[in-house]
């Protein structure tokens, strides 16, 4: 009987255990391991060059809670989103150990010198602007609206215009 009962046990809690890992909300699958990175690039800069907008390499892994927590942030927080999307081609660049995506960050000016996330900005031409080390915008377990807004307005096309700053003169 006591063996019985046992074995019952045992059954109920392995139960329990698959219905708990069944439940839990599946981790994003931003990066895709196996995605050639440099043709992604290429399509994510004619598009930019289209479009007037510029392109934002996220670089990083679907391991990597920072990386999960930027994208976290900048596609529910509705401001963000609309001001990313509206200057920016978004592309998620894998770095991982199945694929370091070695060329194109030998290419990028090893961005993964700062870690993960690290984020690439290049124009519509493909020359790469501005990399950022995501540290800086951190704030407590997450990342700061006020210093990515300023991150993504300050590397915006408008901000890299010269007819902006004609504007500005003209105006005083």
């Amino acid at each position: 009987m006591k063996k019985l009962f046992f074995i019952v046990s045992i059954i109920a809690l392995s139960i329990t255990a698959k219905a708990q890992e069944a439940a839990k909300p599946e981790t994003p699958k931003l990066y895709n391991p196996a995605a050639d990175a440099k043709a992604e690039i290429t399509a994510a800069v004619k598009t930019a060059q289209a479009q007037h907008k510029n392109v934002l390499l996220q670089i990083g892994g679907n391991w990597c809670i920072w990386c999960l927590r930027f994208n976290d942030l900048v596609t529910k927080d509705a401001e963000l989103n609309k001001y990313m999307n509206d200057n920016f081609v978004v592309l998620h660049v894998n770095w991982s150990p199945e694929n370091k995506n070695e060329k194109v960050l030998a290419a990028l000016g090893y961005p993964q010198r700062f870690g993960f996330p690290v984020f690439v900005v290049l124009d519509g031409k493909g020359t790469r602007l501005h990399t950022q080390n995501s540290g800086y915008l951190e704030e407590g377990k997450g990342h700061s609206k006020a210093k990515v807004m300023e991150f993504f307005q300050g590397w915006a096309p408008a901000a890299l215009d010269p007819k902006s700053y004609v504007e500005k003169e003209k105006a005083k």
